[in-house]
């Protein structure tokens, strides 16, 4: 966690004054099925978070079954991502996480994105090439968060690259971590949206991994 911190406390701060924009993509295959609820209910704390900045606009994509992988149009209420995510069924398949991160690269490039979140359990592709997508979306500026669930150690390592090469972090979960995923999650959403000043206010007065965050910046 502490390590967690420190990386997203290095990420570069924003410094355009506009509504931020957030990737927020999940693995949907079947082995996601148990928690899957419990993000629907997560989620919407993003928006609560950044309701003081100006809001923020959110792009949920998702991959399941064979070869379905779907954006959402840019939503600026929980109520609609909400209504979205509960519509969906996980679906047994392989990873399809270079189709995320190659979305995520043409998104940016028709209007800034300013961090994705992608939160998984299994990679079951190339490391060299979801390497190479996560190296061009930093280079775009667009870091990304992993939240990985589980403990896999493939995915691990993996993903732990994907945050490095995108100038982003990793932070693995737990079904027993959802409060700290919570809290996180409604971070990594306030840096998107007023970047890190906007976080280290946020963070005043808070507890729990928030407040590390801030000590972590400091």
């Amino acid at each position: 966690m502490d390590r967690f911190l420190r990386e997203v406390a290095a990420v570069p701060p924003r410094t355009t004054a506009r509504r931020g924009r957030l990737i927020f993509a999940l693995d949907a295959t079947a082995s996601r099925e148990p928690t899957w609820d419990r993000a629907c209910a997560i989620q919407g704390d993003m928006f609560t978070a950044t309701n003081a900045l100006g809001g923020l606009e959110v792009q949920l994509v998702f991959y399941r079954g064979y070869d379905e992988c779907k954006a959402s149009p840019w939503v600026i209420d929980s109520t609609a991502l909400v209504r979205r995510m509960t519509a969906v069924q996980c679906l047994g398949g392989r990873t399809q996480i270079a189709r995320v991160l190659l979305h995520a690269a043409r998104e940016t490039r028709k209007k800034k994105v300013d961090a994705m979140v992608f939160v998984g359990d299994a990679m079951e592709e190339s490391v060299d090439d979801l390497c190479q997508h996560a190296g061009e979306l930093g280079l775009l500026g667009v870091p990304v968060f992993v939240f990985h669930e589980g403990r896999d150690p493939v995915a691990a390592r993996g993903f732990r690259q994907i945050a490095k090469l995108s100038k982003g972090a990793y932070c693995p979960f737990d079904s027993g971590s959802a409060d700290q995923l919570k809290e996180l999650l409604s971070a990594v959403a306030v840096y998107a949206a007023g970047g890190r000043k906007a976080l280290l206010d946020y963070s005043g007065g808070r507890t729990g991994a928030v407040r590390l965050l801030t000590n972590a910046m400091k």
